[in-house]
């Protein structure tokens, strides 16, 4: 048998040869654990790999490469004539436990901290019904995104492998401006515009490019708790633009006088109501007498069923501080991550290099997709089946909605939008509803949670887009009942 083993002992029939994990790993990880939970002390000394291997009826190929790996991460050390030696190791001994693990909390930056306890509303998993912003996955045309994803996914589709192009696919570039010159009247030309992570990564992006610790930046209040999470992150201290129905404040700008303004004036998040013609106006006015930038996330547009569409502030900027966000997330799919950032001049390279060191940049190959669904003229006929069918849910869920709880809440919304927004005709726990709404399977959003700076209203944000017609009056009556049962 060899030397005997005097200073470890190891279970020879525990070692599954037909597992996932090579032989000599699981030899490594029980040794290795030995060492760590003190079991193997600092100075013990193992057998030779011969003994050990015939011990344990292993191969001496095995236990060599188990040793081999111990002392790699230094565990052991091993000298030519003797036998291999455990380290003194920190914590080994039972002086830490390898099981409890410290929270994580607890050690946060106060940027991290502040990151962390910001409300973020982004439905379940499994739980559809009502969720407020989330497209129809059931129509998407997977057998075309296929096709053409498998298309760019081979050795000879050129330029979809690698570490170039962070600033965003050029062809992808450039049918964005041909379509957002022919339907947003955006002006536009490729080198303008970059390819990023979703919306919420173009965001990231421009806050860590555009502001420092410190600086002012004005988000509407309520507001995109998302556009909050990106720019606090970045240390910028957040002002309110505050939004009272068709109206938002612009006196407060002169005054705030910040580095940068975000806003929805299209669709806002979350009251569904649109920035009028003059106060678009009076706004850029005051970006360019202070020098701020002003952010236009244009997340919703394509989906507005009352009216013609509006003008983007992009479009009626003469002073070039306008910097134009959209997604393919309410279009397509939010699980694509692919959104674009339209600047108010060309991005040159060192620029663009930012998309990558930030980790905001989204992959090539869902990028040359994208850019043949836009050109094969796939995009438009998915956008116009979605619109029609969305139309009609929208039309059947404010009916229902009407006539179950309007003696309860009201519509703010202006018919725009993957959502329709309620506010509570008497003050209620919005949480509290929307905690009962979730047990009986309905996904539906607090209005409160987008009120960051002062007294909230309360009320829901109901969805429609995902929920199939037949389920739209039956989540109606859960969300009915759980209301009414909550007011006693």
């Amino acid at each position: 048998m060899g030397e005997p083993i005097r200073d470890i002992a190891i279970d020879p029939t525990g070692f599954e040869e037909q597992g996932p994990v090579p032989i000599f790993q699981q030899l490594y990880r029980r040794i290795r654990d030995q060492i760590t939970a003190g079991v193997l002390r600092s100075g013990a000394r193992l057998p030779s790999t011969r003994a050990l291997a015939a011990d344990l009826g292993l191969s001496r190929t095995t236990t060599i490469a188990a040793f081999e790996q111990l002392e790699t991460e230094g565990y052991i050390e091993t000298r030519k004539g003797a036998r291999a030696k455990v380290l003194a190791l920190p914590f080994a001994g039972g002086a830490r436990d390898r099981e409890t693990l410290p929270p994580l909390q607890d050690n946060l930056s106060r940027r991290g901290l502040a990151l962390v306890a910001l409300r973020h509303e982004t439905g379940f998993p499994g739980s559809h019904s009502l969720q407020p912003g989330l497209p129809d996955a059931a129509a998407f045309p997977f057998t075309i995104w296929r096709r053409l994803l498998s298309k760019h996914m081979r050795p000879t589709a050129g330029e979809t492998f690698g570490y170039h192009s962070y600033g965003g696919h050029q062809g992808l570039r450039e049918v964005i401006a041909q379509y957002m010159q022919s339907s947003r009247g955006v002006k536009c030309q490729p080198d303008q515009i970059m390819i990023t992570g979703g919306a919420q990564g173009a965001f990231t992006l421009l806050a860590h490019l555009l502001i420092d610790a410190g600086d002012a930046v004005m988000i509407e209040e309520p507001g995109y708790t998302g556009a909050h999470g990106a720019f606090g992150a970045a240390g910028a201290h957040i002002a309110p633009l505050d939004v009272d129905g068709c109206n938002w404040d612009l006196k407060t700008i002169a005054t705030v006088r910040p580095k940068l303004i975000y806003l929805t004036p299209s669709c806002q998040f979350p009251l569904g109501s649109t920035m009028r013609i003059e106060q678009r106006l009076r706004l850029l006015q005051l970006a360019a007498e202070i020098g701020a930038w002003v952010i236009e996330d244009d997340f919703d547009s394509e989906f507005r069923f009352s009216g013609n569409r509006v003008p983007t502030l992009q479009s009626q900027d003469t002073d070039h501080r306008t910097i134009y966000v959209g997604s393919f997330a309410k279009t397509m799919l939010p699980d694509l991550r692919l959104g674009f950032i339209i600047f108010p001049g060309e991005v040159v390279r060192p620029v663009r290099k930012a998309n990558f060191l930030m980790g905001t940049a989204a992959p090539l190959v869902t990028q040359a997709a994208l850019a043949d669904f836009i050109r094969n003229g796939d995009f438009a006929r998915h956008t116009r089946r979605m619109k029609r069918l969305y139309a009609a849910r929208r039309t059947l869920l404010t009916g229902h909605a009407q006539a179950l709880v309007g003696d309860m809440m009201e519509q703010l919304d202006e018919g725009n939008g993957l959502q329709t927004t309620w506010r509570f005709r008497t003050p209620i726990d919005d949480v509290a509803i929307v905690g009962g709404a979730l047990k009986v399977g309905v996904n539906v959003t607090p209005l409160s949670a987008h009120y960051i700076h002062g007294a909230p209203e309360h009320g829901l944000m109901i969805g429609y887009a995902a929920t199939e017609e037949k389920q739209i009056p039956r989540a109606l009556r859960k969300l009915n009942r759980v209301i009414r049962q909550h007011l006693g």
